[in-house]
């Protein structure tokens, strides 16, 4: 009787191990990341709810980087921007491709700059799809535009009637290689002041586009207002105690920062980064530099450096940095550089030369 009972107790114990041992081993699966039914219904749902917060996002397509950089940051959560011009590459090098042209077409609205800065874009618009939807969208307009030329060094009248009898077709190929601006100055992002008017322009045509969300997009460019009015702030009171005012650039980008902030621009090169300078223009503005104690001359990260460093050698000065903001360097990106921590940079550089 005694052998019976202790059987039953055995296999009573054996039977209640068993369970514990099942279902310690459901629990460690759990733990090393084994998902339940529910965890997988649970996944399945998020990833649906990405998907369609995906779907329900506006489609942007920017020409290049101050505009991506508006319109994600006003666009916020509702947006989903994609870029032409990739980091690190110099905006007046580049054309578009056959798949640049596929992702505008899809796109709800398309974002470029105007002013003459995109010179393909006439033909790029002309090149979508024909069941294309995309709206398009100028955003410097309403900016007081600067007059400008390739070429701001006076010549002589000798100069002058020589050019008048060279060959057309050199003209034609200085033309495409210098990417011609025509008469005016592209390059308004570069002031604090411009950019005040690019981000209401980007956020009114976000609400033209998608006026569901118009609360979001308002909400989101007054925060970024604020950002950019205390940057202008900062360059107006700054620039504006520097003792001197003269800025030496390897490339005509800073009209509207010279024009805003009381500086004057004398550029070594035209408003195109690949103008090549004459002897005599350098010479003249080597004198320049001695004769207004220039003490930096500025030149850009994505454009070659081997004029302003030349110069600065002749006139026995230093160079410095003053980014056009045109786009970021791979580096930059990586270390989360924005259009406005770079503009930040712009102003300590401007103040430590003009000192």
């Amino acid at each position: 009787m005694k052998d019976l009972n202790f059987s039953k107790r055995f296999i009573s114990l054996s039977l209640l191990l068993t369970a514990m041992l099942l279902f310690a081993a459901a629990c460690g699966n759990n733990a090393n990341g084994g998902a339940s039914s529910s965890d997988a219904v649970n996944t399945s749902n998020n990833t649906a709810a990405s998907d369609q917060s995906k779907e329900n996002q506006i489609s942007i397509v920017t020409s290049f980087y101050p505009l991506y950089f508006l319109a994600s940051e006003i666009g916020g959560d509702h947006v989903n921007v994609d870029n032409l011009v990739a980091a690190g590459v110099e905006p007046h090098d580049w054309t578009p491709k056959s798949r640049d042209l596929s992702t505008a077409s899809k796109a709800q609205l398309f974002l470029y700059h105007g002013a003459g800065l995109e010179g393909w874009v006439e033909g790029f618009l002309k090149g979508l799809s024909k069941d294309s939807t995309v709206i398009t969208k100028e955003i410097s307009d309403g900016i007081s535009l600067i007059e400008g030329s390739e070429d701001e060094h006076e010549h002589t009248d000798a100069e002058e009637h020589e050019h008048e009898h060279e060959d057309d077709h050199a003209d034609e190929e200085a033309h495409d290689e210098e990417h011609d601006h025509g008469a005016v100055d592209p390059h308004t992002w570069v002031s604090p002041k411009s950019a005040l008017k690019l981000a209401e322009n980007v956020k009114n045509s976000l609400i033209d586009v998608d006026s569901a969300n118009q609360a979001d997009y308002e909400k989101n460019y007054n925060a970024l207002l604020l950002k950019i009015e205390a940057i202008d702030a900062d360059y107006t009171a700054k620039l504006a105690q520097t003792s001197n005012k003269n800025i030496v650039t390897s490339h005509q980008a800073f009209g509207y920062l010279a024009r805003d902030y009381g500086l004057k621009q004398i550029s070594i090169m035209g408003l195109s980064p690949d103008a090549e300078p004459r002897a005599q223009d350098l010479l003249k503005i080597s004198k320049y530099v001695k004769e207004n104690n220039i003490k930096y001359i500025f030149f850009e990260e994505l454009v070659s450096d081997q004029l302003a460093k030349t110069l600065a050698s002749e006139a026995d000065v230093e160079t410095m940095v003053l980014n056009p903001l045109e786009g970021l360097t791979p580096d930059q990106e990586k270390a989360g550089e924005t259009y406005l921590t770079l503009m930040e940079r712009n102003l300590q550089n401007l103040v430590q030369a003009l000192q």
